[in-house]
């Protein structure tokens, strides 16, 4: 009997995303996204997303790809500033974006992740566009803001590695949101720069249990490194 695994090619590990998704991507300024299940979606022509991301990326790199090619109708970040084209489609009206702070935005993808309806928090109190609509709850003498849990039809991650039954593991600083939302979404796609056999990954090395994995690619390679210096250049 062949060997079980979720290794497939980038056109079938994007088959969820379809017009009005809504698309978690993993990434910190472009670090830690996945470029080639990118380039699958852009070259299928998906629009109307709604992308959840850290933030916008730069516009050729990220998720701000995606936004610069007019993909997205919704954005939920903590920032966009990386990426200019995102804030004139945000003023032009052709963007609608939704703020969340940093760790406030992690920690409603790690409800949405893990079955909580949402978090308490006082981040954002005293600040009229963070606490606008929210609800107001009183805990313990101390009020907090009600920030409710965030999932998604589907999540694309990359990883440094990962097994054909779809354990993975982590570069560094590219981690970043990639493991809140691999539970997050109904279905996950991880795009891997070295892919190796089940039982192959050193227990400690694995970050993301293939549990919460449904397709597994194989990256062309990206030096994040190299892309982090030319931007700063």
């Amino acid at each position: 009997m062949e060997e079980y695994s979720k290794i497939r090619q980038a056109e079938e590990a994007i088959k969820t995303v379809k017009d009005g998704t809504s698309l978690m991507i993993g990434g910190f300024g472009g670090v830690g996204s996945p470029p080639l299940l990118i380039d699958a979606i852009l070259e299928k022509g998906i629009r109307d997303l709604h992308i959840i991301c850290n933030d916008a990326g730069f516009p050729d790199i990220g998720a701000g790809r995606l936004i610069t090619a007019g993909r997205a109708r919704k954005l939920t970040a903590s920032h966009i500033g990386s990426n200019p084209i995102a804030g004139k489609l945000m003023t032009e009206g052709k963007l609608e974006v939704e703020f969340s702070p940093q760790g406030t935005l992690a920690e409603r993808i790690r409800a949405g992740g893990t079955g909580l309806g949402g978090i308490l928090t006082d981040i954002g109190l005293e600040n009229e566009y963070v606490r606008n609509g929210k609800q107001l709850i009183e805990s313990g003498g101390k009020s907090y803001l009600l920030e409710t849990a965030i999932r998604a039809d589907t999540a694309i991650l990359h990883c440094g590695k990962a097994d054909n039954w779809g354990n993975l593991s982590y570069c560094k600083s590219a981690r970043n949101m990639n493991p809140l939302m691999a539970m997050a979404a109904d279905y996950t796609a991880a795009e891997a720069e070295e892919l190796v056999n089940a039982g192959d990954m050193n227990g400690d090395e694995v970050i993301t249990p293939g549990v919460f994995i449904q397709t597994v690619v194989q990256s062309k390679g990206v030096n994040w490194k190299w892309v982090w210096e030319e931007k700063q250049s």
